[in-house]
C-alpha cells in the first residue's frame, strides 16, 4: 500500500469517526435515523464554513453590477472590434480585483465534502475494518443504497422507495423555485434597457461564452434529480441538504441584485 493510499485510508477514517461522533450527539432526538441526522448536521457545518465566500461572491457580483456604466463605454469605444472589446473587459476587472467567475468558488469548494461522504458510503471497508456505517439507515432505507436498488428490493410502494420519493420531491420543489427566481430576475434586470442589450447579451460582452452560461444555469438545479438517484442515499441527503441551503442563502444574499441570481444557481 503506498503513502498515498494509506493516508487517504487513514484520513477517511477520522471522516468516519467525525460522522459517528456527529451521530451519537443527535442520536437522544433522532434514535436510528441519528446517522442521516448526522449527514444532515455535517452538511450544514460545511456550508456555514463556505458562506464567509458566498457572501464574498455576492459583494463581487454587485461590484461587477457597478462597473457597468464603465463597461458600456468600453462598449462604445471598442463595439467594431470584439476581441479588443473582451480584452478590455477583462482587464477592467483584473483592475478592479473583480473576478467574473467568482461565484463559482463556494460551490467548487463543496466538492471535497460531497467526495467524501459518497466513498464513506459506498466502502465496505475503511481502515482496514467493516464499515459499520453501511449499516445504518433512514426510516429503512440503507444510507449506503441506490434507488435502484430500492426499486428492485420493495417496487415503487417499498418504504426506502418512500424515503427517496421524498427527496425527489424536496429537490423538485428547490429547482422550481430556483428557476422561476432566476428567470423573473432576468426579465426584471432586462426592463428599460436598449434593444439587444439585456443581461444576456451584456454577459456575454462582459466575458466571451457567459451569456450561454447564464442561459444554462437555471436549469442545472434539475441536474440534482439525476445526482440523488445514483448516488448512495447518504451522499444523497448531503446534496439535498446544499441545494436546499444554496436556495434559501441566495434569497438573502442576492435580494437586490437581480442577475446576480442567475450566476449563482449552482450549488
Amino acid at each position: 500500500m503506498s503513502a498515498l493510499t494509506s493516508a487517504f485510508s487513514f484520513f477517511m477514517s477520522l471522516f468516519a469517526s467525525l460522522v459517528g461522533q456527529l451521530a451519537d450527539l443527535v442520536e437522544p432526538l433522532f434514535q436510528s435515523s441519528a446517522t442521516a441526522a448526522a449527514i444532515v448536521l455535517f452538511t450544514a457545518l460545511v456550508r456555514l464554513a463556505v458562506h464567509p465566500l458566498s457572501r464574498a461572491a455576492a459583494r463581487g457580483q454587485k461590484a461587477r453590477t457597478r462597473l457597468a456604466p464603465q463597461i458600456a463605454e468600453l462598449r462604445r469605444k471598442h463595439g467594431k472590434n470584439p476581441d479588443r472589446l473582451q480584452q478590455a473587459v477583462l482587464e477592467l476587472h483584473a483592475k478592479e480585483k473583480v473576478s467574473p467567475l467568482s461565484g463559482c468558488l463556494p460551490g467548487l469548494l463543496q466538492l471535497p465534502a460531497f467526495f467524501l461522504m459518497y466513498h464513506l458510503f459506498s466502502s465496505r471497508e475503511i481502515g482496514g475494518e467493516a464499515n459499520e456505517l453501511l449499516g445504518h439507515s433512514l426510516l429503512g432505507a440503507p444510507l449506503g443504497g441506490r434507488w435502484v436498488e430500492a426499486l428492485g428490493d420493495g417496487g415503487l410502494l417499498g418504504q426506502a422507495q418512500l424515503v427517496y420519493a421524498a427527496l425527489f420531491v424536496i429537490v423538485g420543489v428547490v429547482a422550481t423555485f430556483t428557476y422561476v427566481r432566476t428567470r423573473r430576475q432576468l426579465a426584471s434586470s432586462g426592463q428599460g434597457q436598449g434593444q439587444g442589450q439585456g443581461p444576456l447579451a451584456q454577459a456575454e460582452q462582459q466575458l466571451p461564452g457567459m451569456g450561454a452560461v447564464m442561459r444554462v444555469m437555471p436549469l442545472l438545479s434539475f441536474a440534482t434529480l439525476i445526482t440523488v438517484g445514483v448516488v448512495p442515499l447518504a451522499a444523497g441527503l448531503y446534496v439535498v441538504t446544499s441545494t436546499t441551503w444554496s436556495a434559501v442563502e441566495r434569497v438573502f444574499l442576492y435580494r437586490d441584485a437581480p442577475v446576480a441570481g442567475a450566476l449563482a444557481t449552482a450549488g
